[in-house]
């Protein structure tokens, strides 16, 4: 059998004069998990919709474990677990009522849903809720029994849309625990996210996605490559850099070219862009010191894949 969960090639889908995804590629192997980034209406819930069984492409070939969605509706649906940035809930039913109906749609054998019931409220931390009704739940009680939800029949591919949409901090961390125990499962899952930096932490592959292109996919070490070759520099100055960037200006005095992009004043000295690398930057701080410049501080950093989303992006978002 293929090493790829999903396989998707040339997937376009169109809303009348608007083409919500354009010709897109994707490749997610099995037992990986697949981040897609993007803002609204980049296409990701487009995309996956159509991998879900739940929306049609136009034009392109798509492949959910070696079976098509648009021809192999119920195989593809009994191997995938969907879960939308937005579900409802049944106020008259408790965590267990719930569970249980959702399973027996997916016909899973009575003697076996109870204790896949039991587990699955174990896993998402919900078990002392079991007989609570689900409206009296708070909303990261309410993300997580979907997560549940999603699970009853035992899929090998989750697709999750935007699992930590509106949730406080305390509530991502625990929904991200819970999607790092799946993936110790050997589950694959593809997730949309606007979290950049939990992505990054948890999956293996990432994609960025705009105006329904793919343009740029691979590790979050290979995307954040792609700020390689620039760096920020943190400068605090004995004194400051002052509003009016003067000591920004003789801070660099002297300093020679070492490929500075720009410099701006901040609240303890200046922020510099600079093309290079560390050893780049190494020069710098020596020259500054050479110069007679005070500084008290020194801090080179790298991009995160948010800055990387942003440049990736830039020119393109209406």
């Amino acid at each position: 059998m293929s090493d790829a969960a999903i396989r998707v090639r040339g997937l376009t889908r169109r809303f009348g004069a608007v083409t919500a995804v354009d010709d897109l590629d994707l490749d997610v192997p099995r037992g990986s998990a697949f981040g897609l980034i993007g803002p609204n209406g980049a296409g990701k819930t487009t995309t996956m919709l159509c991998l879900a069984t739940l929306l049609r492409p136009d034009r392109g070939d798509i492949s959910v474990f070696g079976h098509d969605p648009r021809s192999d509706q119920r195989e593809v649906r009994g191997l995938v677990g969907w879960m939308p940035d937005f579900f409802g809930v049944y106020d008259d039913l408790t965590c267990r009522e719930y569970l249980d109906f959702f399973a027996a749609a997916y016909r899973v054998q009575a003697t076996v849903r109870r204790r896949r019931v039991d587990d699955l409220l174990e896993l998402v931390g919900l078990a002392h809720k079991a007989e609570t009704d689900v409206s009296n739940l708070s909303r990261g009680m309410q993300q997580r029994l979907g997560l549940a939800r999603t699970l009853v029949h035992d899929p090998q591919l989750l697709i999750l849309d935007e699992p930590a949409s509106g949730l406080d901090p305390r509530a991502r961390v625990e929904v991200r625990a819970i999607l790092q125990e799946l993936c110790r499962q050997g589950r694959t899952l593809l997730i949309s996210s606007h979290i950049l930096s939990e992505l990054s932490a948890l999956c293996d592959r990432i994609g960025i996605i705009e105006q329904g292109r793919m343009l740029a996919q691979g590790t979050p070490a290979e995307i954040e490559s792609r700020a390689a070759g620039t760096m920020t520099i943190d400068v605090s100055l004995l004194g400051g850099a002052g509003d009016d960037g003067d000591a920004t200006r003789r801070a660099l005095q002297g300093a020679g070219d070492f490929g500075v992009v720009s410099a701006v004043p901040t609240a303890g000295g200046i922020r510099v862009l600079i093309d290079g690398d560390t050893d780049r930057a190494a020069a710098l701080l020596r020259a500054l010191i050479e110069g007679g410049v005070d500084v008290t501080a020194f801090t080179p950093r790298r991009d995160d894949l948010e800055q990387v989303f942003l440049s990736v992006t830039e020119g393109l978002t209406a």
